[in-house]
């Protein structure tokens, strides 16, 4: 049994573990809140002088600490909170933890997350609610083990709070997003590789019902029957592999996704009965994408938001015209004062986007370097 706030969180509070530093609330610009649980402030490092590129008025939400070094998914809960992945796999040797966001301040949500057996690490990745009312997460163990350890998780939910975390799939090389429609969830694994094919990589496909019934055991290096769509990157200077990432659907119904390695970005036309009729690459105008990192849709307007991880940007993509604007964007620096490092997860609640970033760069990335602090920001649309 998995529960949260514990003595541990207690005596986490109480060493000041878990710190943060809040910038003024963007929308009233009143003076910086405390986190709702009174943690202890943590000043954001100076920028670098190269964060003089700057498109945007993205700002700074949250600096971390060590102990929560690679933030990443997000999810909209149900009361209208946020809850952030933190799979610390920038330095492993914290562990992994979910946290949440609650206007602009932050308070701890589960911190002790079930690790995988044998790599004893717990990744959680991107994260969604359930038409169940139940929290379900990707774990990336493809850094841990690269032989199909990655799992799907759920959080037991019970009267709004958090309880016992339990494996709902296994058998996944790099989950990745997750994202429900309907009584469906929808999983990318970044490397799906098939046994002719070592560049794959796949969105799955999952009823409630069947997760409700016991552990989904996947087929690896096959087209397993949960295999909704395929892809193959196309590796360039930077050497990966790496294909589908983030995860959502437009006003239609239609699902989209990109490979992080190759930037290439797919539409997904879904039959009556939700299988794949048709699979399309879309090109963008104005702007080559290098990178798709996550990404999300407003459904009222079929504007696509994702993170351009390569280049340090947000990019918002119009799906009427596919047409490219880039939102945000910096160069190499060290995510103070809200800039970007590395951005890899976008969240949209009302007209603000949060921002994750990861800071965990590859080989030909703008951002070159992990460091401190550990951001998330905000943009006003």
């Amino acid at each position: 049994m998995f529960v949260p706030f514990s003595s541990r969180w207690a005596a986490l509070l109480a060493s000041g573990t878990l710190s943060v530093a809040c910038q003024s609330n963007p929308e009233t610009q009143t003076p910086p809140e405390r986190a709702a649980t009174d943690l202890p402030a943590m000043a954001a490092a100076p920028a670098t002088d190269s964060a003089q590129q700057r498109i945007g008025t993205h700002r700074l939400l949250f600096a971390l600490d060590s102990t929560h070094n690679t933030p990443d998914g997000m999810a909209l809960a149900p009361n209208g909170n946020i809850i952030l992945s933190v799979p610390n796999l920038a330095d492993n040797s914290h562990p992994a933890t979910l946290v949440e966001i609650v206007g602009d301040s932050l308070r701890p949500y589960l911190s002790k997350l079930p690790v995988e057996p044998s790599t004893k690490k717990a990744a959680p990745m991107d994260l969604a609610f359930g038409p169940d009312g139940h929290l379900y997460y990707a774990e990336n163990q493809y850094e841990n083990d690269k032989n199909f350890k990655s799992r799907l998780m759920r959080v037991r939910i019970k009267d709004g709070k958090p309880g016992a975390v339990e494996t709902v799939a296994d058998n996944f090389a790099l989950a990745n997003a997750v994202l429900w429609k309907g009584n469906t969830l929808y999983v990318t694994d970044s490397q799906w590789d098939l046994a002719d094919n070592d560049k794959g990589s796949a969105v799955l496909r999952f009823s409630l019902d069947e997760l409700n019934k016991g552990v989904v055991h996947l087929k690896p290096k096959t087209m397993d029957p949960h295999v909704l769509a395929f892809f193959t990157t196309k590796v360039n200077e930077t050497g990966l592999d790496n294909g589908a990432d983030g995860l959502d659907y437009d006003s239609q119904g239609r699902l989209y996704t990109g490979s992080f390695g190759d930037g290439t970005l797919y539409r997904l036309t879904l039959k009556s009965d939700g299988s794949l009729d048709k699979q399309d690459v879309i090109t963008p105008s104005g702007k080559a994408i290098p990178c798709v990192d996550g990404l999300i849709i407003d459904r009222n307007t079929d504007k696509l938001y994702l993170c351009n991880s390569r280049e340090n940007a947000i990019e918002m993509v119009d799906l009427k015209t596919n047409s490219v604007t880039t939102l945000a964007q910096n160069g190499d620096t060290d995510g103070a004062n809200g800039l970007l490092d590395q951005p890899a997860e976008v969240l949209m609640k009302g007209n603000r986007l949060y921002i994750a970033n990861f800071d965990k760069p590859d080989k030909n990335f703008v951002n070159t370097k992990h460091d401190a602090p550990h951001t998330v920001s905000v943009l006003d649309l």
